[in-house]
């Protein structure tokens, strides 16, 4: 694999919330400014026409991400208006789980207990995604959360807006440049915090860090081909992959779909985008 897993400060157990919390604002500005809104909604049209849930069980959520506004948009489709939203965590966010029940949306939920995303079974029908999240799993980790899924006969969404495409060491030349974008897209960060200021603008912390886990986000991620060693011994008559790169705002981003072998279930229009498939 061409993939190298190094470490990531959000991914330490000690490193402190408060400041994983401002990191992921900053990531959730960067979904707005790269509209993966719509690159996701498009996926998930497709995804939800091979279960019959009308349900999206988001894996590794931490604090929220972007599937609260694909869902959004996805209930403003004919025929999904009833969509339910699961958001979970095998470390759930309280916080962000206190503010759903706060908000009364019944159908969008944050479960609170522990859920292992290569352990999941059959308990939870509907389509499962990774979004931004599979690179950081290890291997054999990312391998056991697809074939769950595939046991499961249920559909599979993986997406990333990281790029493993060019040479590793280009992107440890690109640190300078992953620090100076924390300046111009902070003011884009939602909601706004006097420490999401202070420790980017007065002391830069928060661009040390990101721009950190930005390059390590990057050489972390499964490539296409990283992927086809992901899938080897998961072919199966019944249940198909398929991968490929959305062109986009700022580059292409990769996805893996998994799909049962059956015939989809029509509940909405066609696609709210065409994704073209890379070779």
């Amino acid at each position: 694999m061409k993939r190298i897993h190094l470490f990531e400060f959000e991914d330490l157990p000690w490193f402190p919330h408060w400041l994983r919390e401002r990191m992921t604002r900053y990531i959730m500005a960067m979904h707005r400014l790269l509209d993966t809104r719509s690159m996701l909604a498009d996926l998930m049209v497709r995804a939800l026409k091979y279960t019959n849930s009308n349900h999206i069980i988001d894996l590794c959520s931490g604090s929220g991400g972007p599937m609260l506004d694909v869902a959004e948009t996805l209930r403003q489709q004919p025929g999904l208006a009833d969509l339910k939203l699961t958001l979970s965590d095998l470390y759930p966010n309280q916080e962000t789980a206190s503010q759903l029940l706060q908000a009364g949306d019944p159908n969008t939920t944050y479960l609170t207990t522990p859920v292992d995303a290569a352990t999941l079974g059959e308990e939870k029908p509907g389509v499962r995604t990774l979004i931004c999240s599979m690179h950081h799993m290890r291997p054999n980790t990312a391998q056991r959360i697809l074939q769950r899924a595939q046991e499961a006969r249920q559909p599979i969404c993986v997406f990333e807006i990281s790029d493993n495409a060019v040479p590793n060491a280009l992107w440890w030349l690109a640190l300078p440049i992953g620090f100076l974008m924390v300046f111009f897209i902070t003011p884009l960060v939602r909601p706004m915090t006097w420490q999401q200021l202070v420790f980017t603008y007065l002391i830069p912390v928060l661009p040390l860090l990101i721009a950190w886990d930005g390059a390590v986000s990057n050489v972390r991620t499964y490539t296409l081909q990283d992927m086809d060693i992901l899938l080897e011994g998961l072919e199966t008559e019944d249940y198909r992959w398929e991968k490929g790169a959305i062109k986009g705002k700022g580059g292409a981003k990769l996805y893996l779909l998994g799909l049962p072998k059956d015939t989809p279930v029509e509940k909405t229009q066609p696609s709210i985008l065409e994704a073209q498939p890379m070779a």
